[in-house]
């Protein structure tokens, strides 16, 4: 609650303080001497302006390389509670949050790989009613994200569920696997499905296995 008052107090100030520095620099500016100014057009912009530069190159890969240690450490911190973890539920929490913080990638997390199958797998076939469809897509989808061919048939079957989410999520997975063998089933899907979500998952997922 007391966030945005005080940003709407913070960007006036900024404002403020922005129009008091060019009324400085000019000020300053028109005191120069000619050779300076001709010095500072000339030489100190160009030289400062290479210098941002090589600063800004330096800063990305910087920045990057941060991002990538702090995705590590938080990896490796999901992953001992994963498996620590005994309860079905929290560990399917965890494991959709794995495969999340990770950007939908198995590196890394290739020993774990036989579990979230196992928990994906196992949930997308038991966690059946209206109530757990968005489990089940969430499932189905992350599934995909493995890279085992073998579920190919799991998720062509769910394409088949009575909740749209669900079978727009198989369309995702299939899509994520590249996986050849479904591309009949979801080209009839992308034709055929009522839903338009659905229909277009399908499409994405026939022109990520065309790539």
């Amino acid at each position: 609650m007391t966030k945005q008052p005080q940003q709407r107090q913070i960007i006036p100030l900024l404002f403020v303080v922005l129009i008091i520095l060019i009324t400085v620099s000019v000020w300053i500016w028109k005191r120069l001497s000619v050779e300076t100014q001709d010095y500072v057009v000339d030489q100190a912009l160009p030289m400062t302006a290479v210098g941002l530069v090589c600063a800004l190159l330096l800063f990305i890969p910087i920045k990057m390389l941060r991002r990538q240690q702090r995705r590590s450490q938080e990896r490796t911190r999901l992953l001992t509670l994963f498996h620590r973890e005994t309860t079905h539920e929290k560990r399917l929490d965890l494991a959709f949050v794995l495969l999340e913080n990770n950007e939908y990638q198995i590196d890394g997390l290739e020993a774990a790989v036989p579990a979230l199958k196992e928990i994906f797998t196992t949930t997308l076939e038991r966690a059946l009613g209206d109530k757990q469809h968005r489990i089940r897509g969430m499932a189905a989808s992350h599934l995909g994200a493995l890279q085992d061919i073998s579920v190919v048939p799991l998720l062509i079957n769910a394409l088949d569920d009575d909740h749209a989410y669900v079978r727009s999520c198989a369309a995702l997975g299939l899509g994520r696997l590249r996986a050849v063998e479904a591309r009949d089933r979801l080209k009839v899907v992308s034709e055929q499905d009522w839903d338009q979500t659905v229909r277009s998952r399908a499409r994405e997922a026939l022109e990520r296995i065309r790539e």
